[in-house]
């Protein structure tokens, strides 16, 4: 354990002027307050907020970060309070401490909707103090680096929110060495034998090819110096989570893997990072489409480097980075830069990014989407790289990578985006769904009276256009869709018993995470959300049995104490030829005498059973598929579904497989009586002008 007097010299190491006393105090303060707990290791429990002080000051961060470093766990663990904190230490400490008890509390791998609510707090923590993530970053990478002291099974669960959440955080952040670090601790305990194989191919490798690094690293250096450039130049191995995720995308053998070999070379000037690229790509072949050039086009979180790969030595491809030591500070540390300490005051860095102003780009127009929508605008933010464009005035718009000219009218302004019909790209017109790519010059063609397409959500890649294309959308066709969700409901409602009211509909909205009963009629009138969900989540157990039909078994053959369900490869209906197939803790599964399923099981005849249906008049409540093809106009879908309700069918699901502009794509679920009710269903559909194509789906995929 580091003791106190060796934490201050590392403070004191980038920041003479620290104050000694403050540190020494919450160290004495934690350690008093978590005498007598313990980690998993069996060590004591103050070892761990030590050791993510010592990290944090890896960083250069200031005092205040440091000592929230030490309490960060009091609050939490100890019976500490807030209160304690701001008497001991200043409103400062207690605050950054209290937001990183929120941020430990939140948990960030749970159900879709609970993550998107918690994730928007996470995002809310990090806009007031960017130092609270900083300091739970810290935390998180010490639990990863101590984690094999945790059960299995919270290794695995802890390695998987990593990799998912706090390893592309920090890259964003552009903490590359702590996101790197992050993956490859997390990938140890997810794919250890991935990551074994990785290894020792590199051990294999380094055998037979001798030391490449050195050799490569030997070789520029030489070249530098020639043309009198000062640099200093690192070379490394690129980390087994990195060399899997490209063996991954590319679906390549490590064998065929190039570029697994990174380089840096540390300028004095900017100017010489574009004298050392010459040199590079003198020596050596540029490889086409591999050149970045983030010195005169920036990513937001302040990184600045160019980036090149070459043939290098006996044809193996490298990645080279060339850049200044202010820009490989702001590398390494990201936006923490902007805290750094070097001879007790703060680093004058005019690369380092203001936190204020990042936090606001991540999520500039984000506030007000639910929470599914915001969670997924994030990590389109978070987990992609960036392309940078421009507008025909020379402003530069940085987008995502695989950005649409759709995404870059939206970026511009929403009322761009909404009245986009075209595009140039470079001065001659693409289709909307045109992948952009860095340094092309966009020019977008409006009109007036244009509106969003519902087709442009499967083309924009930016979370900011998704959320306007949405809003746009929902705002156009909400009374319809409200109308038609109420229809779709009360027919849901009436099949169990129940009646709609406001206060159900309120109460069911509140629970879904939504606004009001209004918002979750649209979304269900939309697709968006189904009318079953309504049931499951005000009746769960009506909806659970929702199929069952009071009590009596409509087969005969079926022994009275077995259990019994419909396949649902086939979904068979009352009227049709079935068969009954037995199963190990199934019981007695009911086929269609034509399913594809039972060829399976010609060698097996003692699993037959003989079953007929019962006579008499069945309730509709055997589910159907069915696909259709109807004209996309205004009415069209409710025309449709009332259709289906005059013919008794209840619809159960509604999903769009497809929206284009002049058709719509969707499965229908619906609840029959019978065969003939189908054949009459089915007829009702066929009939009907603006449905240009019907029919039933069995999906053999989905074997009992």
């Amino acid at each position: 354990m580091i003791d106190v007097e060796d934490l201050i010299a590392l403070v004191r190491n980038y920041n003479p002027r620290s104050n000694a006393r403050l540190i020494r105090d919450a160290y004495e303060y934690g350690m008093r307050m978590h005498e007598g707990q313990f980690r998993h290791s069996g060590e004591p429990y103050f070892t761990h907020p030590i050791a993510v002080a010592a990290i944090l000051t890896e960083m250069r961060l200031d005092d205040a970060t440091i000592v929230t470093a030490l309490l960060h766990d009091t609050v939490e663990d100890t019976r500490s309070t807030k209160e304690d904190l701001t008497a001991a230490f200043g409103p400062e400490i207690a605050d950054l401490v209290d937001g990183v008890t929120k941020l430990t509390n939140l948990e960030l791998s749970s159900a879709q909707s609970k993550q998107a609510e918690n994730f928007r707090k996470l995002f809310m923590a990090m806009s007031r103090d960017l130092r609270v993530i900083l300091v739970k970053l810290a935390d998180r990478l010490h639990n990863m680096r101590t984690i094999r002291s945790m059960r299995p099974e919270k290794q695995v669960k802890k390695a998987r929110e990593t990799m998912d959440i706090f390893a592309p955080l920090a890259g964003r952040m552009g903490m590359q060495w702590m996101r790197e670090e992050l993956e490859d601790l997390a990938f140890k305990v997810i794919n250890p034998e991935a990551r074994n194989s990785i290894i020792r191919r590199f051990v294999s490798l380094q055998k037979d090819s001798g030391d490449i690094i050195g050799a490569i690293t030997a070789d520029i250096r030489v070249e530098l110096e020639r043309e009198g450039i000062e640099a200093d130049v690192f070379g490394r191995a690129k980390k087994p989570f990195s060399v899997w995720r490209k063996m991954q995308e590319k679906q390549l053998a490590f064998s065929r893997l190039s570029d697994i070999y990174g380089f840096r070379i540390i300028t004095r000037s900017d100017m010489d990072c574009y004298r050392a690229l010459g040199v590079i790509h003198q020596r050596w072949r540029a490889v086409p489409g591999r050149f970045k050039d983030y010195i005169s086009q920036p990513k937001s979180n302040g990184y600045r480097s160019i980036h090149t790969t070459v043939s290098g030595r006996d044809g193996k491809r490298v990645e080279v980075q060339i850049r200044t030591r202010q820009m490989h500070e702001v590398a390494e540390a990201g936006v923490a830069a902007h805290w750094a300490y070097r001879d007790g005051v703060r680093t004058k860095n005019p690369f380092a990014v203001d936190p204020a102003e990042w936090i606001d780009a991540l999520t500039d127009r984000l506030e007000g989407e639910d929470h599914n929508e915001f969670l997924e605008a994030v990590k389109l933010e978070m987990y992609q790289d960036q392309v940078f464009c421009f507008t025909p005035k020379g402003d530069v718009i940085q987008l995502p990578k695989g950005a649409t000219p759709i995404d870059f009218a939206y970026a511009i302004h929403t009322r761009l985006g909404n009245s986009c019909v075209g595009a140039k790209v470079d001065g001659i017109r693409v289709p909307l769904w045109t992948r952009l790519k860095n340094g092309q010059s966009v020019d977008i063609i409006a009109a007036s009276g244009q509106r969003p397409q519902s087709t442009w959500l499967d083309i924009v890649a930016t979370g900011r256009a998704k959320s306007a294309i949405r809003r746009s959308l929902r705002e156009e066709d909400r009374d319809r869709f409200i109308r038609l969700g109420r229809e779709l409901v009360r027919v849901s409602f009436e099949h169990v018993g129940r009646k709609v009211t406001d206060k159900a509909l309120r109460t069911a909205a509140k629970q879904m995470g939504l606004a009001d009963g209004d918002e979750l009629l649209a979304r269900i009138g939309s697709a968006e959300n189904s009318a079953k969900e309504v049931l499951q989540v005000l009746y769960p157990d009506l909806a659970a049995h929702q199929d069952e039909i009071d009590g009596t078994r409509p087969f005969a053959g079926v022994e009275a104490d077995a259990d019994f369900k419909r396949a649902p490869c086939c979904r068979p209906l009352p009227g049709e030829r079935i068969v009954g197939i037995t199963y190990r803790g199934k019981g007695v599964v009911i086929h269609a005498i034509d399913c594809p399923v039972l060829a399976e099981y010609e060698d097996s005849p003692d699993r037959w059973v003989d079953v007929q249906w019962r006579a008499g008049r069945h309730p509709a409540v055997y589910s159907t598929v069915l696909h259709l093809t109807i004209r996309h106009d205004a009415g069209v879908l409710g025309r449709i579904c009332s259709l289906i309700g005059a013919q008794g069918a209840n619809i159960s699901n509604l999903e769009f497989l497809d929206r284009k502009p002049d058709f719509y794509r969707i499965e229908v679920e619906v609840e029959l009586r019978d065969q003939e009710h189908l054949h009459n269903l089915l007829t009702a559909l066929e009939a009907e002008s603006d449905v240009a194509q019907v029919a039933r789906i069995r999906d053999i995929a989905k074997k009992p």
